[in-house]
């Protein structure tokens, strides 16, 4: 009896998902801040980083 080959889709190398990793120095309390709104939200902290991100850029404005 022949076995079905066992399907693989390709993996994607690092870096190559359009995201790139970059360290960030931040107080340790706005980190125990972001954990706990990642926790009550069923986030990962890096969805709610993210997402914050996004809001700030899009709603950033500089002034002169």
């Amino acid at each position: 009896m022949a076995k079905d080959p066992t399907p693989l889709t390709i993996k994607r190398k690092k870096g190559d998902d359009g995201y790139r990793v970059f360290s960030v120095r931040i107080p340790a309390a706005l980190i125990d801040q972001i954990d706990q709104i990642a926790e009550n939200a069923n986030r990962s902290r890096n969805e709610i980083v993210t997402q914050m991100l996004e809001y700030g850029v899009a709603n950033c404005k500089i002034e002169d």
